[in-house]
């Protein structure tokens, strides 16, 4: 199916398109998105997120638009009035093995698998999912316009950025509960430091990653 693109014009995500699918008698209807594309460690995941006709969340939308402590105050009121939240991870290795395009297109699919009911539809943000045999349709800033995948966006962020911060015990050198894997100065400066651990994307070069840092800062 090719990519809907819907006018981005509103500030809050709304219900429009899963009522519509409602409608057409596609119930119920899953929100997916994932988190965790760029960073040089950790996994990527995703969630799957339904809700029952009506039922609103006061403060979802886009992940990024929030700070830490929103995503994960709004994260508990998502998991209390959703039917149902399905979570996907793919680790490091799996992600080196497969790319990571390729790895957040099977954290989707397990986050689908991960409900505890099975849906009749999926909206996604701007991908399609395979090997799930699901109908499906791909929405083109998706995490800013449709509520169920701008719920889903938070979930996946705030379960990630747990994991991360679970890792940064484990791998106190590198500072994982600060930057959560993402290519930050700190996070260069303890690579050059200690190397990569058994939790960073082998596949990911972050040498090139630094050099493009210490360019920016120069201004060229």
């Amino acid at each position: 199916m090719a990519t809907m693109k819907i006018a981005d014009s509103r500030i809050k995500p709304t219900f429009e398109l899963e009522a519509a699918e409602l409608q057409l008698g596609m119930a119920p209807v899953a929100g997916v998105d994932e988190a965790g594309r760029g960073p040089w460690a950790g996994p990527v995941v995703a969630a799957a997120v339904v809700f029952a006709p009506g039922v609103r969340v006061p403060g979802v939308r886009d992940s990024k638009r929030l700070d830490h402590a929103r995503r994960v105050a709004i994260d508990a009121l998502v998991r209390k009035a959703a039917i149902a939240v399905g979570v996907g991870a793919v680790e490091p290795e799996e992600i080196d093995r497969l790319n990571i395009r390729r790895a957040a297109l099977e954290a989707m699919r397990l986050a689908i698998l991960a409900l505890a009911i099975r849906v009749e539809y999926i909206l996604v943000d701007a991908r399609t999912i395979p090997g799930i045999g699901i109908p499906q349709e791909p929405i083109v800033n998706g995490d800013g316009l449709v509520f169920s995948i701008a719920a889903a966006s938070i979930v996946a962020k705030v379960h990630r950025d747990a994991v991360m911060t679970a890792y940064d015990a484990e791998y106190p050198a590198y500072g994982f509960a600060r930057h959560k894997g993402y290519g930050t100065a700190e996070h260069i400066r303890a690579l050059r430091e200690h190397g990569p651990c058994p939790i960073h994307r082998r596949s990911f070069d972050w040498r090139g990653g630094a050099q493009r840092l210490s360019t920016a800062r120069r201004g060229f």
